[in-house]
């Protein structure tokens, strides 16, 4: 081999090897870029325009702000809510899609399920809660039932139908909890979905719902609809005078609760700046307000431990009931 062939072949080695490395520090320079660098989308299980889609919404904007990026609301409705859920648990864990979701859609329906989509303790990264929403049991004005001990005794006269907006969901297993404590004649009626419950519950074809705050507020103004009691551990500032289930029933507590997921295996640095950008999207009084508006009681957990160990522990609880009343959806 010639001096000038060897010279040749080795600038040409070096050549590559000067390529290779500056190929992979831009490789390592593009995979270091600090989260996030591209938007988010924030998954919702539910159509546009209802309550779910609502606080999501409301959210979002703060959330991107406080991550400095854009949070792009995806509506994926079906299946209780639980498509969406899915959809996320089979994302790439890279903290760009995320999950908003009720608790019925996590902890409840997925448990109705002969064959849910995802396993929700192994499948999701909980992040941390956004807020917590009772519900009000609303009852005929024409029946004479203006409290718990009303309805209660009614129920030891005769069935007493409440009805849901829907099987699996958390209007219905309140239901069944009320009909378990209450060791009444109290029967649940599914229909699909809240207002026409509410609808017939005026018409007098049920004599009442378990229902969500906003919708049937005005009906209370108006007195069309009677409240008798809510489902939270303490009286609400939406109807600061009526009184709380647990009044008559001691421990007596049903909330449906709002909260943030990526899928299972998101690095923990992704999920902790999640969360801090979450509890300073929470922190404002314009976030605040809005939740309120929509009888939202804006609320955070101390950090995504304590929210993966309350979603378990209310996993637990709904599950059991869902087992001792034997709970199946009727959509899958």
């Amino acid at each position: 081999m010639t001096a000038r062939s060897s010279f040749l072949r080795s600038t040409r080695f070096g050549c590559s090897v000067v390529l290779a490395l500056t190929a992979s520090a831009w490789g390592l320079q593009a995979h270091a870029q600090p989260y996030p660098s591209k938007p988010i989308r924030l998954l919702v299980g539910y159509l546009p325009g209802g309550g779910v889609d609502f606080t999501a919404r409301t959210i979002a904007p703060a959330l991107g702000e406080a991550l400095n990026t854009i949070v792009v609301v995806e509506n994926k409705a079906g299946a209780s809510g639980t498509l969406s859920g899915d959809f996320v648990a089979k994302s790439a864990p890279d903290g760009y899609t995320l999950l908003y979701a009720p608790g019925s859609a996590i902890t409840t329906a997925p448990q109705t399920m002969a064959k849910p989509p995802f396993d929700v303790l192994n499948d999701l990264a909980p992040i941390n809660m956004v807020g917590e929403s009772p519900l009000v049991i609303a009852m005929n004005p024409n029946l004479g039932v203006h409290n718990v001990k009303d309805l209660l005794a009614l129920s030891r006269k005769r069935t007493v139908n409440l009805a849901s907006g829907g099987a699996g969901g958390m209007s219905h297993l309140t239901i069944e909890m009320l009909s378990q404590a209450a060791k009444g004649n109290i029967t649940h009626v599914a229909y699909k979905g809240g207002s026409p419950a509410i609808v017939d519950t005026m018409a007098g074809h049920v004599d009442g719902t378990l229902a969500d705050f906003p919708p049937v507020l005005q009906m209370f103004k108006d007195k069309r609809l009677v409240p008798v009691g809510v489902t939270s551990e303490k009286r609400v500032e939406f109807l600061p005078n009526v009184q709380t289930v647990a009044e008559d029933i001691p421990g007596f507590v049903a909330l449906s609760w709002y909260g943030v997921f990526a899928p299972a295996k998101t690095p923990r640095d992704i999920i902790e700046k999640i969360n801090a950008a979450l509890v300073k999207a929470m922190a404002r009084e314009d976030v605040r307000t809005h939740l309120k508006d929509a009888a939202v009681l804006p609320k955070t957990l101390a950090s995504p431990a304590a929210f993966r160990t309350f979603v378990a522990d209310d996993y637990a609880r709904w599950g059991k009931l869902i087992r001792d009343r034997n709970i199946v959806a009727t959509t899958q």
